[in-house]
């Protein structure tokens, strides 16, 4: 199977989010941590910081609707930019770097 790979270009209409999911079945918890980090530009276990576009926050959620059944849960919450990032330990605060590379 050939290797895929792409560029996503960053604009600069993109919001900070923090997505957290929590599904009980294995097989959807492996398509949710791959569609995550997908979208994300860091996280642990199951909690992701997200800057998405409009476009990319619709698509991320209805990629989550595909994947979540009726027990589990999908979070996604805007965070204001007003405010300050504040990062403990070893932690770096999130970054919207110029692209994303996929492959």
């Amino acid at each position: 199977m050939p290797e895929v790979c792409c560029i996503r270009f960053m604009s600069t209409t993109r919001a900070l989010h923090l997505a957290s999911y929590d599904i009980r079945d294995n097989g959807r918890r492996r398509l949710a941590l791959a569609a995550m980090k997908a979208h994300s530009t860091g996280g642990q276990k199951s909690v992701f910081e997200c800057f998405l576009s409009a476009g990319e926050k619709k698509g991320l959620v209805e990629e989550m609707d595909m994947i979540v059944a009726p027990e589990d849960r999908f979070f996604l919450l805007k965070l204001d930019p007003r405010s300050d990032v504040r990062c403990l330990g070893v932690a770096r605060p999130p970054e919207d770097p110029p692209f994303f590379y996929i492959g």
